[in-house]
């Protein structure tokens, strides 16, 4: 177990080490898009909306923001980067070729995208901390337990996309359908309840919906015992039926 942990562990240095040549050009979308959407959305509208739960627009907006940084992050870096990776790169192909096995190879993915969503949350949660939107500041310090256990099962939707797609203009199809409905349809714009019952229930299948509701909690101060153990619960479920069928499907195509 030490081994392929070790093993792994190569992964997320090679992909650390690919990553780090264009830091700043990697992380300006991460922090850009959501300081604008905050701008745009949360201080722009803030005087025309009422407050919701108890607090201004743009407060109401803000953990969505870092879940949803974990989100972006995990999915283009599984998908698209992986693909990039496996298929023009042949990245994969060559560490098959040592010790690292499939299995290595999966593990340093997710490894890799958990501590990459872990961080991302964290930078974008010191921004809105720094501009006085976060109402639990004690709440920054679950931020990037959060993110990076929203990047799994993010980041393994990712990945089943990469093992199904026939070239990489279809991952269009798959944010189109998929990763766009789960971010709108999450409750980071507006609150869920109170909407048809189709879109209530049909939430509650994706996971981003509950990584959603956890940062709620953390940012916000306000959280419940058995809401909170329901979403965790639920997004371990979902972490642990999407990378099972993600290290099946992708382990055929890596040796294939």
């Amino acid at each position: 177990m030490i081994e392929t942990l070790l093993l792994s562990w190569q992964i997320v240095i090679r992909n650390w080490t690919v990553y780090k040549k264009d830091f700043l050009a990697n992380i300006s979308p991460t922090v850009a898009d959501p300081a604008f959407i905050l701008v745009s959305l949360g201080f722009g509208l803030s005087p025309f909306v009422h407050e919701i739960n108890g607090m201004s627009y743009a407060s109401y907006l803000a953990p969505g923001l870092i879940a949803a940084t974990a989100l972006f992050t995990a999915f283009f870096e599984c998908s698209y980067g992986f693909y990039v990776r496996m298929t023009f790169e042949s990245v994969f192909k060559a560490m098959l070729t040592t010790p690292i096995g499939k299995f290595e190879v999966i593990l340093g993915e997710f490894l890799w995208v958990f501590l990459k969503g872990a961080l991302m949350a964290f930078g974008v949660g010191l921004v809105l901390l720094a501009v006085g939107l976060f109402k639990n500041p004690w709440g920054l310090l679950l931020i990037p337990l959060v993110g990076g256990g929203l990047a799994i099962p993010c980041g393994a939707l990712g990945l089943l996309s990469a093992s199904m797609v026939k070239n990489i203009n279809q991952f269009q199809t798959v944010y189109s359908f998929l990763i766009a409905p789960m971010y709108f349809l999450s409750g980071i714009f507006f609150p869920l309840e109170g909407l048809h019952p189709a879109v209530t229930i049909g939430a509650q299948f994706s996971p981003f919906y509950h990584g959603v509701k956890l940062m709620q909690f953390a940012v916000w101060g306000r959280a419940d015992v058995a809401q909170v153990c329901w979403h965790v619960g639920v997004l371990v479920v979902f972490s642990v039926v999407l990378g099972f069928f993600a290290y099946r499907l992708l382990g055929r195509k890596l040796i294939s």
